[in-house]
């Protein structure tokens, strides 16, 4: 329940925005706010939120996050001014952010027979996929019928629920020995993450800026004094010793990778759709919706294969098909329509399911039990990263070489309006309108053509770095057993130590 509803937030504002700008009346800055500081607060919140539940107890910290999100839910719904929303929005985050690892490192603890972990990862990402699948969805029905402030609503009958049956069907856990909470590397952490993400956002929004930039640099040399520090504590904020073992480090480079490639070209494949294929921002979402559903179909069966198949070569296997359908990118036109995208994201989802749905298991499978909420939020740091990379780098990516494509059209249109079409193929559809009808015509098909050869180049490079993690998978994970007990080599262990490494040991299990 509360994985749903904090995914479901990322995504169930958004056509809100139209609607809230018309009764708040915000300012074009407080705006990109309104939508963007609850997934920064998540993201710069998770490692200290996953370390403070293994002191405090996953259980509480779940409880007092939920009890926080229903009250910044219903303060968002009755916002007077964009600076309440904002506020609120900020309070969601921090909310969010305690929930999230707690959920992930509370699983891991509840279940501990393999077949058993696997099946429950599974089930939390399909809900995880659900609500970012749902929100738009939710979000449309609801503003049909009331005012904006409903979307937020909408999650408070499930906190009620978990809040009033949580406790007496959830174990406390914690871990025995935590150590005290250091301040000053919360502060670092603090201090390092949120400028780089904002500094990524900033860039994949507006291209390059000097304060953005400087944010993102800024955000790395914190990062390294936090590293530093964190060497030196007996009880660090962050135990960099988890990055030592390969199968989390591997599996952390996996789900990395893999939100890259998927934000930045789900960005494209929705841009495509549109301004290419001329569906309806509403067409588009719903087309997109199959792939998505593909995907939790994938993710609840893929423990079943798991069974028959070793991870490494399951995991590889779809990876290897989903960069077939990325590849297939490359078979769509600016007259093509949009079935050729929606197949193609099809088969991605579909690849992509397995490694989904298992590289949960194999990196929380590592970590010892008193360091689960700091390795979930380690996992979830990873995605949240990987998403921000992937809009900034490959939808940069498209930009250039739709900019490059669309110059030569460019020459005999007025001044603004080339520039509007050259900044990307929304402005060019936009200001087309403005232009003699055969003027018109041929800037629409230069940016469309453009467009797609953007998508294309996209498809081959998501291709040829999921073909790299395909083999990377085969390294990094051929030692790991499925359940019917292959025998496998034991992958030391630095967190649990050498004594502890034995083949029947849980972490090189599925």
């Amino acid at each position: 329940m509360p994985t749903f509803l904090v995914t479901m937030d990322f995504s169930v504002l958004f056509l809100a925005v139209p609607r809230l700008t018309a009764d708040l009346a915000p300012s074009g800055i407080q705006q990109l706010w309104i939508v963007d500081i609850y997934g920064l607060m998540i993201a710069g919140l998770l490692v200290t939120m996953g370390t403070i539940g293994d002191r405090i107890g996953r259980r509480k910290l779940l409880f007092l996050g939920a009890a926080v999100f229903g009250i910044a839910s219903v303060a968002a719904a009755f916002s007077t001014s964009p600076e309440m929303l904002i506020a609120s929005r900020a309070l969601l985050g921090v909310a969010g952010a305690a929930v999230t690892p707690s959920v992930l490192a509370l699983i891991t603890g509840m279940f501990t027979d393999p077949s058993q972990s696997r099946r429950a990862l599974a089930g939390y990402l399909a809900c995880f996929m659900g609500g970012a699948t749902l929100g738009p969805l939710v979000g449309g029905v609801l503003l049909e019928h009331f005012w904006w402030g409903s979307v937020f609503l909408v999650s408070v009958p499930g906190i009620v629920l978990l809040l009033a049956f949580g406790r007496s069907l959830l174990p406390e856990q914690k871990a025995p020995l935590a150590g005290k909470l250091d301040p000053v590397s919360v502060a670092l952490s603090l201090a390092a993450i949120l400028p780089f993400v904002y500094g990524l956002k900033g860039l994949a929004r507006n291209g390059w800026e000097w304060f953005p930039a400087g944010a993102l640099v800024f955000g790395i040399a914190v990062g390294w004094v936090f590293v530093q520090r964190q060497r030196r504590l007996e009880h660090p904020l962050l135990d960099l010793r988890m990055f030592g073992n390969r199968t989390f480090s591997s599996a952390l480079i996996l789900m990395f990778v893999t939100a890259v490639v998927g934000a930045g070209t789900l960005l494209l494949a929705t841009q495509y759709l549109q301004n290419v294929a001329g569906l309806t921002p509403l067409a588009a979402g719903l087309l997109l919706l199959v792939p998505n559903v593909l995907m939790i179909i994938g993710n609840l069966t893929t423990p079943l294969v798991a069974n028959h198949i070793r991870p490494a070569y399951l995991i590889a296997g779809g990876l290897l098909i989903a960069g077939a359908g990325y590849l297939a990118f490359t078979l769509a036109d600016s007259t093509s329509g949009p079935m050729t995208i929606f197949v193609a994201m099809c088969v991605v989802m579909l690849g992509t399911a397995p490694l989904a749905a298992l590289c949960n298991h194999l990196a929380m499978g590592v970590v010892s039990p008193d360091k689960a909420g700091s390795g979930a939020s380690i996992v979830q740091t990873a995605a949240e990263f990987g998403i921000g990379f992937g809009i900034a780098m490959l939808a940069t990516l498209g930009a250039a070489v739709y900019r490059d494509g669309v110059e030569g059209a460019l020459g005999t249109v007025p001044p603004e309006v080339a520039d509007a079409a050259r900044e990307s193929i929304d402005r060019a559809v936009g200001v087309a309108g403005q232009l003699p009808a055969a003027q018109s015509g041929d800037l629409l098909a230069t940016a469309r053509d453009a467009f797609t050869s953007g998508v294309h180049v996209v498809g081959i490079v998501s291709a040829i770095m999921y073909a790299g993690l395909a083999v990377l998978a085969v390294r990094a994970f051929k030692h790991v057993r499925n359940s019917h007990g292959d025998d496998t080599t034991s992958d030391a262990d630095p967190l649990r130590g050498a004594e502890t490494a034995t083949p029947s040991d849980a972490r090189s299990s599925i």
